[in-house]
This record gives structure tokens, C-alpha cells and sequence, in this order.
């Protein structure tokens, strides 16, 4: 095993996604000398098998929308055609490019790239196993491995028939219809995508509702949706196997119902790497549900060794996992820094669009808020009117008595960028009328804010008001 005074350094990165690449790049910018270990692609699961992919797709397919829709806007387009194997090369060419410019950034950082898959083999060592054997010191590890796709034996995935996430992404044909077992955010996400492209979708969820952690109106509008656009819904469905036959797959679900289709997605959730990665020799604890427990700063019971992501809090989104790894890497460097958890948005790329941030008016009440809402229409809107958007809503949740904004919720058009202005505000502790007494441009979509604003005051301008006191009074 390789191993000398030039394979110290002042903080060590394992794995490459979105939390940990920023932690790198955080940490040498602080100063430290650092390491990044990766077994397999600059930009983790989020560049190379989910986020970027998928909206690349999902780009594609809202633009073959637009076309078909082009006669509503006085344009005619005659006999459009779409190639999906174009398409998935585009999506390629796309996560190539990103995923060089990023080799770059490590590179102008003056981070050293292992390629490898990194064990510690104490609190200050890891063994990489790469093209060499070789082991590296660090006085600080930043622990940042993500996930992968979870499997099942009742769901064995062949990745021709039966498909992951991963494996789904790599088509360059469709199919005439396919399954999807799981209606979260990856299931509806990708039973948006085909059915944009006339495959038959059915989805098969055992809650009750589509995206169950979402809030009921939100996740009523989206049904709604789905089924105005054709695709299948399958609510409180529990599937028992998934076979292949000659022709497809073959679903069976208790009761004694089979659902047959091309090929099938299995959508239900994500398996964390920590197995294998030498969590017991460095004494990190892992807890019962199998995420490694930190504190506040990242970091684990082991002083010194971090965690960020997937591997470390509920959130399994990309953008908290960068901001973990930032906060990681400062509390690393000597820097306090500390995690907060209150406005984080998350946005599902279905048609509609959703995002949400904070807590919806179901959950403010359970935790004992005396909660309302303001909701307002896209239809009611101008721009909205004008760009044939008009699907969808904006709604924040504030507290009756204090004005405080506890989350906000929006369907429809461009809700991941709307999102924004709501992330800012709770970040920044305003209160409903904070946004209010914030002039929206006009004619924007963002104005929905400041009509649901309106409506949760009971002081509305463009819906007729309903009778309730107004916090101002």
C-alpha cells in the first residue's frame, strides 16, 4: 500500500456529488489542503443519474408540449416529429459538458482528485481502492456517499423490462406503455415525461395520495391533472411482485388484480451507501434507520469526521446536501457554522409544476399553530392569461395571530423558480405582511404571492374577500 508525507492533508472528502465537491471546494478555499475521493463520476447521482438527466428530458418534453399547443398561440406548426434517441443524446452531451466544467472547478481549487472507492480504516486514515492501493491522513473527513436506487426481491430489477431510475434515464426508444411503482417524486416526475410522449402511464401507489408528503390540495390538483392528461392512477395499490412475460411485465397487486405494461419503473425509494465504507473502524455511529447521526455543525460523535446528504438528515435533496457540505467544511476549517432546516424548498418537475417550503397548513396545525392560508388562482392572473399558463396556484401558510409565514406552496407554471421568493422571505424571518408591502412587478406570475399574501390578511384585490378579521385590524 502506497502511503508517504505527501498523502497528508488538512481535510478529506469522501465522494464527489453535491455535497461533497462543494465541501472540497469550500475547504480549499479556506485554505486547507484537501482530498476528494470518488469511485465513479464528478457530481454524484444528482449530474450524471438524476437531476440534470432528468430535467434535460423533462426540457424536451415540455417544449413538445408548447408545439402541439402552438395553435392556441395563432402559430401553425405542420406534422412536428420528435427523436427520442436525439433527445437522450442531448441529455448526454448536457451531463458531459457539466460534469467537465465541474473537473475543472476542482482543478482550479487545487484539490487533489482520488479515483477510487474510499474506506476509512480509522478516524484520520482512508484506504482507496482505485487503480493502486493506496491510504491517505486527514485531520478532518468529511463523510458524503450518498445514495443509490432502492431494490427489493419482489421487484428484480433486469434494467430491459424492469428498470430503475438510473437504467430508465439510458433509453434511446419509448415504449408503448409503462409501469410505475411509486407515485413520489421520482414516479410522477417520470410518468410526466412519457406521457408526453404518448406513452400509456399507469402508477401504482399504496397511500392515498400521489407525493402523500405533500400538502392535500397540492397533491389533489396534481391527480387531477394526471388524469385530465390520460395516465393511469392506482391509489392505496399494494404490489405484491412484478414479473416479466413475452411480451412486457406483469404487475400483481392483492386482490387478485394484474396490471400488464411494455416495460416497469420501480420508484420506491433510495438504499444509503454507508455499507462498506469503514463507518465501524473511525467508531461513527449509525442510527436505527440507517442515517449516520450528527450534530448541528455535520459533524458525527467522532470529532473530526462529518457527514453530509443523503447519509445524514431526512432532506434527500441536492441542494441541502450542498449546503450541508458547506457548512461542514467551514465548522472543518476552524469556521462556525451551523445547519438550519426551516425554509428549505423542494420542487417536483412533474406538469404541473410543484415546489414547497416550510410546512403545509395540515402540518402547521398539527404542531399546534393557529394556522390559515391564502391561495390564489393562476387563472385569476394576467400573465398568466397571456402566456396560456393558467393551471395551478400560489398559497402561503402564516400564523392567525402573529402574521409569521410558516411555508408556502405553488402549482403550475415555473413554480421551481417561484419558489425562491418564499425561501428568501422565511429565511429572513418576514411575516405576511413583509410581502404585502413588497411591490411585485407586473405583469409577472410572481404576483401570485402578493394576492395570496392579500387573501391570507383577508384584504384581497383581485378574488372577492371573505369575512374574517384582518390581522391588521
Amino acid at each position: 500500500m502506497n502511503s508517504n508525507k505527501n498523502n497528508h492533508f488538512d481535510v478529506a472528502v469522501l465522494g464527489g456529488g453535491p455535497g461533497g465537491y462543494p465541501a472540497a471546494i469550500k475547504a480549499s478555499q479556506l485554505g486547507k489542503k484537501v482530498a476528494l475521493i470518488e469511485k465513479k463520476d464528478l457530481g454524484g447521482t444528482c449530474l450524471n443519474r438524476g437531476c440534470i438527466p432528468s430535467k434535460t428530458l423533462i426540457a424536451n418534453a415540455n417544449l413538445w408540449k408548447k408545439i402541439e399547443a402552438a395553435s392556441l398561440y395563432g402559430i401553425t406548426v405542420n406534422n412536428p416529429t420528435f427523436d427520442y434517441a436525439k433527445m437522450a443524446k442531448r441529455k448526454d452531451e448536457v451531463v458531459e459538458k457539466v460534469r467537465n466544467s465541474l473537473g475543472q472547478l476542482i482543478e482550479a481549487n487545487g484539490i487533489t482528485l482520488f479515483r477510487g472507492f474510499g474506506k476509512l480504516t480509522g478516524p484520520k486514515t482512508i484506504k482507496i481502492m482505485g487503480d493502486e492501493l493506496f491510504e491517505i491522513e486527514a485531520d478532518k473527513i468529511i463523510i458524503a456517499t450518498g445514495s443509490e436506487p432502492k431494490s427489493v426481491a419482489s421487484f428484480p430489477f433486469d434494467y430491459e423490462k424492469i428498470h430503475d431510475s438510473t437504467s430508465l434515464l439510458n433509453l434511446t426508444s419509448l415504449p408503448k406503455s409503462i409501469l410505475i411503482i411509486g407515485g413520489g417524486i421520482i414516479g410522477c416526475e417520470f410518468a410526466s415525461l412519457f406521457n408526453a410522449f404518448d406513452v400509456e402511464v399507469s402508477i401504482l401507489e399504496m397511500m392515498p395520495h400521489l407525493i402523500p408528503t405533500e400538502a392535500k390540495n397540492v397533491s389533489d390538483t396534481l391527480e387531477k391533472a394526471f388524469k385530465k392528461k390520460g395516465i393511469h392512477l392506482y391509489l392505496e395499490a399494494l404490489v405484491q411482485k412484478i414479473e416479466k412475460t413475452k411480451t412486457g411485465v406483469r404487475a400483481y397487486l392483492a386482490g387478485d388484480k394484474t396490471i400488464d405494461a411494455e416495460i416497469a419503473l420501480v420508484a420506491i425509494g433510495r438504499s444509503l451507501n454507508t455499507s462498506g465504507i469503514g463507518l465501524e473502524n473511525a467508531g461513527v455511529i449509525v442510527l436505527p434507520n440507517g442515517l449516520i447521526a450528527v450534530d448541528e455543525k455535520m459533524e458525527t460523535n467522532v470529532a473530526g469526521i462529518y457527514a453530509v446528504g443523503d447519509i445524514a438528515s431526512k432532506y434527500w435533496l441536492a441542494h441541502v446536501a450542498t449546503h450541508q457540505g458547506i457548512v461542514a467544511a467551514n465548522n472543518a476549517a476552524g469556521q462556525k457554522s451551523i445547519m438550519h432546516y426551516n425554509a428549505i424548498p423542494s420542487v417536483i418537475f412533474t406538469e404541473p409544476e410543484i415546489a414547497s417550503i416550510g410546512l403545509n397548513l395540515e402540518e402547521a396545525l398539527n404542531e399546534g399553530y393557529d394556522a390559515t392560508i391564502g391561495s390564489f388562482p393562476f387563472q385569476a392572473l394576467g400573465k398568466s392569461q397571456a402566456i396560456i399558463e393558467t393551471e395551478g396556484f400560489a398559497q402561503v401558510v402564516i400564523d392567525k395571530k402573529t402574521g409569521e409565514l410558516l411555508g408556502a406552496q405553488v402549482v403550475g407554471y415555473d413554480a421551481g423558480n417561484l419558489i425562491a421568493e418564499m425561501g428568501i422571505a422565511m429565511s429572513s424571518e418576514s411575516t405576511v405582511e413583509t410581502i404585502m408591502d413588497t411591490i411585485h412587478a407586473h405583469p409577472t406570475v410572481a404576483e401570485s404571492w402578493l394576492e395570496a399574501a392579500l387573501l391570507a390578511n383577508d384584504t384581497p384585490l383581485h378574488l372577492p374577500k371573505k369575512k374574517k378579521k384582518s390581522l391588521r385590524e
